[in-house]
């Protein structure tokens, strides 16, 4: 009995049957079941049947000497596949039992079969870690990445990235890269050992969304709970709204960009997009770290953060402000301590919907008395991001979050369904 030998097993009057995977113990045996999970048996008092041998060569499969070649297609695009980390990208080394980095072309299309014949793909690693660890230099790497995979004749790039804080790093990458062709962002929010993963059809997807005519940095996610299509968000629109649903991302106050139908293969857009070769690639990764992103809430101290502020040394400061963009009366001082000083502070709202209006109420009016800036209805997230790249390209950044740079601030926010 091996490893790869397809095994059905009784033990305690309970029957399994699947692949035989290596164990961390001697104690126990491990098999993935036909459904997808991996389960765990005591081996004492287990009756073993093996019903057939080597099904799957476990060691084979994850050897570098056995990768298998693909062969290029001079009819089809060029698809580039970047990993970041996260649970798309996440293979298992079935001989230490840990995720390992290991990422190419190969790997991709033996962990999602569909992707073969969509297009030639290139596969590399940036990083390899939980998007909760995303820092900004991992987004200046990834920004060059792209662009060099740009450089070298990708007709599209899809960036395999962790849901968690997807959409500050689309945001990111929004602002650096002025793309001639469409980088789509995607993740799953199921591991691929569940029957319920979305991994497989958010790739599909977005390699389909690659393809697209949109020039633009997207997020390729479920539109819904059923496996019928993904939505297109564009990348400084877009929200992470649910902490497990397939269908967590949302576009803020609007329709997503579009949709690709996974039965149909059918990418369409609903809304006006950045077309594919209208601009020259061009790169500007620089961002300045001193940005704060203050959320205001009631009972807020608003000594010790005036102390925070100060030490901080900042040079720039957004806050989510509630309602139309308020904050207690007595911030009011520091903040126009702050701005006196060159700082340039940013208002945004924390509702989900909406712009900022600070010319409605007493303290609105006195906010932009004391230098605030308005940023619409720019998402709190983004407008961080924004405010940390204006602050190193642009002459007026200031000026700068009060217009649509990348999409994210809409000329108008109205209800939508």
């Amino acid at each position: 009995m091996n490893p790869g030998d397809r095994v059905r097993i009784e033990r305690a009057g309970v029957e399994n049957e699947g692949v035989l995977m290596p164990s961390s113990t001697p104690d126990h045996l491990v098999v993935k079941l036909d459904g997808g999970y991996n389960v765990g048996i005591a081996r004492e008092d287990a009756d073993v049947e093996i019903l057939e041998s080597d099904v799957y060569d476990v060691e084979a499969a994850h050897s570098e000497s056995d990768a298998s070649e693909i062969e290029f297609d001079e009819d089809l695009p060029t698809v580039s596949l970047i990993s970041t980390g996260g649970t798309i990208a996440s293979t298992v080394d079935y001989r230490t039992g840990a995720v390992t980095a290991q990422f190419d072309a190969e790997d991709v299309l033996r962990a999602v079969p569909d992707l073969a014949g969509r297009a030639n793909y290139r596969g590399r690693v940036v990083t390899n870690i939980l998007s909760e660890n995303m820092t900004p230099d991992v987004w200046q790497d990834l920004a060059e990445a792209v662009a060099e995979e740009i450089r070298a004749g990708a007709d599209g790039v899809v960036v395999m990235h962790g849901t968690d804080t997807m959409q500050f790093t689309a945001s990111a990458l929004s602002y650096m890269l002025d793309t001639p062709v469409p980088i789509v962002f995607t993740g799953s929010q199921r591991s691929a050992d569940r029957p319920s993963s979305d991994n497989v059809m958010n790739a599909v997807c977005a390699v389909e969304a690659a393809k697209s005519d949109a020039a633009e940095v997207l997020v390729c996610m479920h539109a819904s709970t059923a496996d019928d299509a993904c939505a297109l968000h564009r990348g400084t629109r877009v929200r992470k709204n649910h902490t497990s649903r397939r269908d967590a991302f949302e576009t803020v106050g609007a329709e997503p960009l579009g949709t690709v139908d996974y039965d149909t293969e059918t990418v369409e857009f609903r809304r006006g997009y950045a077309e594919r070769g209208a601009t020259d690639l061009d790169v500007r990764t620089a961002l300045n770290g001193d940005v704060a992103l203050l959320k205001f809430t009631p009972g807020l101290d608003v000594d010790r953060y005036a102390g925070m502020l100060r030490d901080a040394d900042l040079d720039g400061v957004v806050i989510e402000g509630t309602g139309l963009g308020h904050v207690h009366t007595d911030l009011i001082p520091v903040i126009e301590e702050l701005t006196d000083g060159g700082v340039v502070v940013a208002m945004t709202s924390q509702c989900l919907a909406g712009r900022v209006c600070d010319r409605v109420y007493d303290t609105g009016r006195d906010l932009l008395d004391a230098g605030v800036v308005e940023a619409g209805d720019t998402l709190p997230g983004t407008a961080k991001v924004k405010l940390m790249w204006a602050l190193e390209h642009l002459d007026d950044p200031a000026a700068a979050m009060q217009r649509p740079v990348a999409g994210e601030l809409q000329e108008r926010s109205v209800p939508w369904t």
